[in-house]
This record gives C-alpha cells, structure tokens and sequence, in this order.
C-alpha cells in the first residue's frame, strides 16, 4: 500500500508539473501604438538603429505622416564614419564597435538626414543577409595600424580608406530622394517628415547621479558621450506608462542576458519562483538599490535596444510592456515581440528615449 501511495503521489506531482508547463502567458491588449513591420538586424550589432528608426517610423505616423520603411543602415554608415573619425582622435582609447545608442540615430538624422529603405539597404547583393563581422573586423584593423604609427598623418588617407572599406561592404549612399514627384536631399527628406532631434529626451535612473540633471552614462555604446536626465526609477516607469496611455512609443535600452529574458518565449520577467519556469506567476519586486546594485556588477548592462509600442496585461492582472523586437519573426509566438514585465523594466532598463511632449508636465517641470 505503501507503494502505491507512493506512485500516486508521483503521477500527481507529474502531472501538476505537465500543466504547469503547458500553461502559457496569455495577454489582453490595453494599449497598443501604431508601428510598421518586425524586421531583423541578422548578423549584425545594431539594435539600436533598427530600434530607433522603428520608433522614428511610429513618430511619423502618429504626427499624421505615413507609414514608411526608413533604412537603419543609412544610418549606420554614418556611424562607422563618426566612431572611426573619434577612435583616432582619442588614439585608440574610446570605443570602436558595432553597438550604438538611440541619439547616435538623431544626431545622423539632424546633419545627414534619411532615406527610405528601397533607397539604401546597405549590402551591394540584396539577396544576402547583413553581417558585419568580416567589416568590422577589416575597419578596426585600419584603425588599429594608423594610430600605432604613433604620429599625424599628412593626409586623410586613413578615413578615405575607412570609406572605401564601407562602401565595399555596405555601398555609396544615395544623395536624393524622391517624394511627392519631388526632389529632396536625406536632411530636407527628414525635416519634411517632421524629425528634429531636439525635440526628444533620453532619461536613465541611477543613484550615482543627482536626480533630475543631465549626466554622462557611464556605458560603452554611449561613445559620443551625450547625457541623458536621471529620474527615480518610480518616476520612470510612471512616465512610460504615461507616454504609452497619450500614444507616445518608447526607445528601450536595457538588459535581455536574464534567465527569464526569451525571445522564444516572447516574454521576460522577474519570477517568484525560478523553479516554475516560464509560466504566469507574480514576481519579485525591484527597488532602487537592487537596480544600482545590478549596474555597478554589470548585471545589468546596456546590450540590446528595443521599441515599446504598447501595455498589456496576463491573467494575474501583471502589467508588461509590449516591445518590438529586431531578431525576426520567427521562433516567436507573438510575430516578432516581447512582453517585458513592469519589474523586469525596473531591474534592467539602462535608459529610454521618448518625445518631450510625452513627459508629465511636473516631471518635465524638474527637468527643463
């Protein structure tokens, strides 16, 4: 008797354990802003372009413009330009990579403009997907044996070659576009459409900082050193949501190295308990020190940017962030996106960029 007690037992642990895994996160939109297709960066770091040009495509629309496909890699060359140009004068000491931040995509935008993405794909061969790797590696290698010469060139020749690296690899940009059976160059094409980078703020949250000034980012990919105002972490995530409720969508730079960060799952969270895995359950909460305790060990890290289009809700009523990912639409249930819960966000958010005119007019008061 006491055996069998003993295999009902187990079948009953068993199966409670097949429900669990088979229980799914289930949302119901609350609020959701209008945004353009889920694309996929391939082989390649630059998240943050596709991020951002993703949110700059929902600004258009939501401004009453309409929906366009803008090219990321229009951007990123010019990015490669301006790195490589600052590595050298830095000889060697700043950051030369793939990985970039939101403004990097505004300050293109105001001095070199636009161009939709059937202007400029940024691979000679359209059949092929983009990676980098071979390119960067090339790059760094001119840069690397130009500043170990120790002494000023005469010349440019060293950027000229930086240049021809990346149109062998990425082709010339177009100088024209065509609108409206018009004319116009990148930077007309981009006010026309309404994008001024002053018009947008980058906020962060840490205690290293004072709270609501302007302050250098201490992160890699923040290599033009532009400042970001730091609000409390409350205040943040309040001013996200209150964004998202006025139509306004977000840029996300965070962290998705979690356990619980899954593209695959569609979902990222802070569990209660690990042990249940990916399945619906309250969570752990996130205060200030825990985030600043995750900064200062590289726990949380600024890898990965993202666009936030919407709310939503699971079935315990759990608030999550509906987030527009650059990996595809594949190997993820929901085309393309990842639900980030409000305590996932509180641990792991680096910083966000939004349009001014989205800020609570007391926060904005603080920081203006």
């Amino acid at each position: 008797m006491k055996s069998l007690k003993y295999v009902i037992l187990a079948f009953a642990c068993l199966w409670s354990f097949t429900l669990a895994a088979q229980e799914k996160f289930v949302f119901g939109s609350e609020t959701v802003i209008k945004t353009t297709a889920v694309k996929s960066q391939d082989k390649t770091g630059t998240c943050w372009a596709y991020a951002t040009i993703s949110f700059i495509e929902s600004e258009i629309m939501r401004m009453g413009g309409p929906e366009l496909d803008l090219s990321e890699m229009f951007i990123v060359k010019h990015v490669y330009q301006k790195k490589a140009r600052q590595f050298v004068l830095l000889h060697g000491m700043g950051n030369f990579s793939q990985g970039g931040q939101a403004h990097d995509v505004m300050n293109v935008v105001q001095t070199h403009g636009l161009v939709p993405e059937n202007y400029y794909y940024g691979i000679p061969d359209t059949s092929q997907k983009h990676n980098h790797s071979e390119m960067e590696t090339a790059l760094r290698a001119l840069l690397d044996g130009y500043i170990a010469q120790k002494e000023a060139s005469p010349s440019d020749v060293w950027f000229k070659n930086i240049q021809s690296v990346l149109i062998n690899y990425m082709g010339k940009t177009p100088t024209q576009v065509r609108f409206n059976n018009r004319n116009y160059s990148p930077v007309e094409y981009a006010q026309g459409l309404g994008i001024d980078k002053n018009n947008y703020v980058e906020l962060s949250s840490y205690t290293h900082h004072p709270f609501y000034k302007p302050f250098d980012l201490e992160i890699p990919d923040n290599w033009s050193h532009d400042r970001y105002y730091n609000v409390p972490i409350d205040e943040l995530i309040a001013t996200m949501k209150h964004a998202l409720d006025n139509g306004y969508s977000i840029v996300w730079d965070g962290d998705v190295t979690e356990d619980f960060f899954s593209h695959k799952e569609g979902v990222a969270f802070i569990p209660l308990d690990e042990s249940q895995g990916f399945t619906p359950q309250f969570e752990k909460h996130v205060t200030q020190t825990d985030r600043q305790k995750a900064f200062y060990s590289w726990r949380a890290t600024d890898d990965h940017l993202m666009h936030i289009v919407g709310m939503a809700k699971d079935k315990n009523g759990i608030l999550y962030f509906k987030t527009k990912n650059s990996w595809g639409t594949e190997n993820n249930p929901y085309g393309g996106y990842v639900y980030m819960s409000e305590e996932y966000l509180r641990m792991n958010t680096v910083a966000i960029m939004l349009h001014k005119q989205a800020l609570d007019k007391s926060l904005a008061k603080k920081l203006f």
